[in-house]
């Protein structure tokens, strides 16, 4: 088939490109930007077309020979996103019918009967215009979607890593049906083999209901955090819940007000139709542990992606992507330097590859000893494993109380930390020949942390004042040793 896909640069849309590829569909991304798609793995391999939802006069060129419109635009701030919302349903639903487009599929939100949150009923208002207008259509209806990079699950992931006890408002005890990402592009995936003439609303769910405070309470178990101390109170507003949200987490008000405003309701699967109609995912429902679990995948297993990557891999929905916001996928720190050296790549590399054991960490030996020690006391393995080649180094072998993680000689070192800390770090180093290799380069070095629990956030910025020191130091006087190596070497 042959398919428009409008919010590819978006958290589901991002997600469910790759999968329509591979189920061999031609897929066409209607981008307001495209370069934005410049450097997504799937980029050779799809068609873009520029436009805007909310300018019909650039949607007649991108629908032509389309046989399926998948709509996964929606605006969560700004003062007039519901009309901007209705407007640009409407203007794709008349594109599609004029374009003879055969099936439109939209990915709204679960929501009960009765009054709703303006964020609801404007999702609820373009599944509305889809189902009125003259081209069949899938609207499948979710609650929270499980995974890295989905708003509503930040939210819950941020307050509940970051708050060992908080206060919270009654709503935390609504009942709600969340479900995995994977499972959500599953069901998106497979909704083009429905009936050409099935035109209602599907709900999607996990197999599992909770209330707010049990998925906090779950979440907590699965990262490896104690349990936490939740009293909900009556008096918090959603206004009030925002604003407080937006103070101890990143996620931004403008989008914590309408998700808190969704929370308040119960919203739970009243059938499960599509799955009858189209089958299950393959590897079954996703239950709700294992949907965390697999969001926090990379960072267990330390594949935390450095800022020096170019294009990312596809990789599972579950994994963060580039184009998500900075705010999604859990807390990162980084310290990021660089410095030009008129060494050149190679001999700046051995002084990168012969680092620690006997020569130390090029910067405030005093504070490395110390912070040796303090780790000795608190049970770990301290500054004494030094190295077993005082110039070689080689993947999978200590080094103080580091290991190599990765080593690409002559370019690149990982070294991930193995001291006791409220996290997991990594120090890595990147070396770059310049215009002219034999007298230049330059050193990379970057610095990360994934904090646990709130003690690791204090952890962070409690060192952060003395990274200039520690790590500017590092980065300087590596670079000096090389200059005197090079200088030794044409005395010699």
């Amino acid at each position: 088939m042959k398919i428009l896909l409008t919010g590819a640069t978006g958290y589901i849309g991002g997600r469910l490109a790759p999968r329509l590829i591979e189920d061999g569909h031609g897929v066409r991304c209607l981008v307001r930007t495209p370069s934005k798609l410049r450097d997504v793995p799937w980029r050779d391999s799809i068609e873009v077309a520029e436009g805007d939802v909310t300018e019909p006069e650039t949607l007649e060129a991108a629908m032509e020979g389309i046989d399926v419109v998948y709509y996964l635009v929606h605006s969560l701030g700004g003062a007039d996103f519901v009309e901007v919302d209705r407007r640009a349903a409407t203007n794709v639903a008349k594109a599609a019918e004029h374009a003879g487009v055969k099936r439109i599929i939209y990915l709204g939100g679960l929501h009960p009967e009765g009054e709703l949150s303006d964020h609801l009923a404007s999702r609820l208002e373009v599944g509305q215009v889809f189902l009125d207008g003259q081209v069949p259509a899938a609207v499948l209806q979710a609650a929270i979607i499980l995974g890295s990079g989905s708003a509503s699950f930040e939210m819950m992931r941020y307050l509940t890593e970051r708050l060992p006890a908080m206060i919270t408002p009654r709503w935390v005890h609504n009942r709600i049906q969340p479900i995995a990402v994977r499972d959500v592009i599953w069901y998106l995936a497979q909704a083009v083999h429905l009936d050409d003439d099935a035109n209602r609303t599907f709900d999607i769910g996990g197999p599992e209901v909770f209330t707010y405070v049990e998925m906090m309470q779950r979440y907590a178990k699965v990262a490896g955090l104690r349990r936490r101390i939740i009293i909900p109170v009556p008096v918090l507003t959603p206004k009030s819940s925002a604003h407080w949200v937006n103070v101890v987490t990143p996620v931004p008000r403008s989008i914590a007000a309408p998700l808190i405003e969704s929370v308040i309701h119960e919203v739970v699967t009243e059938e499960h139709d599509l799955a009858d109609q189209v089958g299950e995912p393959p590897w079954g429902p996703t239950g709700y542990e294992e949907a965390v679990s697999l969001a926090l995948e990379r960072i267990k297993r330390g594949e935390v992606t450095t800022r020096w990557s170019g294009a990312s891999t596809a990789g599972a929905p579950s994994d963060p992507l580039p184009s998500d916001p900075d705010w999604t996928g859990g807390s990162i720190y980084h310290d990021e330097r660089q410095l030009d050296c008129d060494a050149g790549s190679d001999v700046l590399w051995e002084v990168v590859e012969g680092i620690g054991g006997d020569r130390g960490w090029y910067s405030f030996p005093l504070a490395w000893s110390v912070r040796g020690w303090m780790d000795r006391l608190v049970g770990g393995v301290g500054l004494r494993r030094g190295r077993r080649n005082p110039n070689r180094l080689f993947v999978g072998e200590a080094l103080d109380f580091w290991r190599v993680e990765e080593l690409d000689r002559g370019h690149l070192l990982r070294l991930r930390a193995e001291m006791k800390v409220p996290g997991r770090a990594w120090l890595e180093f990147r070396v770059e020949p310049g215009a002219d290799d034999a007298s230049g380069s330059t050193l990379h070095q970057l610095a990360t942390f994934v904090p646990t629990g709130l003690a690791g956030h204090v952890y962070w910025w409690a060192v952060w004042p003395f990274h200039g020191i520690v790590f500017g130091g590092m980065l300087r006087n590596i670079a000096k040793s090389a200059e005197r190596h090079r200088a030794s070497m044409k005395a010699a």
